[in-house]
């Protein structure tokens, strides 16, 4: 695992990206994927810290291992602690004993955000920031994926769009996106995502290019390198994402859009936040041990 960086500007590393889905000369300049899929590691953290920022730190991460506890046992509301307004040395500290997670989220426009998984999969940082860059706010969230990427994801987006009209080499786009409207009209929540395979079909690179000028680009991008590196970004369609995955060459190989509140590849499962109550408390004992 990567060791997480300082909180300004915090690190997540993700760009927005036009709407770019043909692998062919025109394509945008995509972020270079990571070269493989990353496992678990406990966090390295400089233990030597100053006692009283050690046990800042694990106070925090005390209170987040209790919350994932309820929020396992009795269902409920995510978990969220706010971070805003610590001390520099215990933000640094705490950066180092969350690490960076498989998955990174940017979102843009007015409430513009970052958002990084920590190494505990479901265990996420989020920081909203001003127009000058500025954090206005500072969350440690416990949750599948933080509520306000589908918020705003949704916000951005419309049952009703703008249909281009059909220059030559248009083929299959336009049933693909009727598709699609319907999926996205009769989408209700707890259904099982609706998944096009772009890659499957006979699409001409006008297609393609259609497709993207009629979705359009919404404001939230996510990297997730957990099964298979993919980019997902949503679309001007109301529950729309379109996903792109990528081999080790930066290659795109597989190209879909998923009718989903989020797209599951995004999303921590209820066996990862188990498993990550039990990662963090062990990591917790760790960390505590310095203070004996």
């Amino acid at each position: 695992m990567s060791t997480p960086g300082s909180r300004l500007p915090f690190p997540v590393p993700v760009v927005a990206f036009g709407p770019g889905s043909q692998p062919d000369a025109d394509a945008p300049d995509f972020l270079p994927m990571p070269s493989g899929m990353e496992t678990f590691a406990m966090p390295v953290a400089h233990l030597e810290a100053d006692p009283a920022v050690l046990n800042a730190v694990c106070r925090i991460l005390a209170q987040l291992h209790a919350d994932m506890h309820q929020l396992q046992a009795a269902g409920g509301a995510p978990v969220c602690i706010d971070l805003h307004g610590l001390a520099a040395e215990v933000l640094e500290l705490l950066n180092q004993s969350l690490g960076h997670g498989e998955v990174s989220v940017l979102i843009d426009g007015p409430a513009a955000c970052r958002i990084q998984e920590s190494v505990f999969t479901g265990v996420w940082r989020e920081q909203q920031l001003a127009g000058d860059g500025s954090v206005t706010a500072d969350h440690l969230v416990a949750a599948a994926i933080p509520a306000v990427v589908r918020a705003t994801a949704e916000s951005a987006a419309s049952h009703t769009i703008a249909i281009p009209a059909a220059g030559p080499g248009i083929m299959n786009a336009p049933p693909v996106l009727t598709e699609l409207i319907d999926r996205s009209c009769r989408y209700r929540d707890e259904q099982p995502a609706h998944v096009v395979n772009l890659s499957l079909l006979p699409m001409s690179p006008e297609d393609l290019s259609w497709l993207a000028q009629a979705l359009d680009v919404g404001p939230v991008t996510v990297l997730s390198r957990g099964y298979g590196n993919c980019r997902i970004t949503a679309t001007r369609l109301k529950h729309v994402w379109w996903v792109h995955y990528f081999n080790s060459m930066n290659q795109l190989i597989l190209n879909t859009l998923e009718v989903a509140a989020v797209p599951e590849v995004a999303c921590a499962a209820a066996d990862d936040h188990a498993d990550s109550i039990e990662r963090l408390g062990e990591w917790l004992a760790t960390m505590r041990e310095e203070l004996v």
